[in-house]
């Protein structure tokens, strides 16, 4: 069986961010151990940065291997 990664967050709520996030968008996760003490995600976001959000804003998500890369690439090019 495919390892399963948890890189990936789908915005359920923009309120207050609606220039970074879009809803139903899938996101990019960076790990940040800190932020998750404090109920925070860091996510690559609209501009390319990658900035600290409510983890409440989104789902995470995991996808096989190859479907992340894949999903990573069309973010690269974008």
């Amino acid at each position: 069986m495919k390892r399963l990664t948890k890189k990936f967050a789908v915005c359920v709520s923009n309120d207050g961010n609606e220039a970074s996030l879009i809803l139903g968008k899938v996101y990019r996760v960076l790990p940040d151990a800190r932020a998750a003490r404090d109920n925070l995600v860091r996510v690559v976001d609209e501009s390319g940065e990658d900035y600290l959000f409510d983890k409440e804003q989104f789902v995470l998500v995991s996808f096989p291997q190859a479907a992340s890369k894949k999903i990573l690439a069309l973010q690269k090019a974008s």
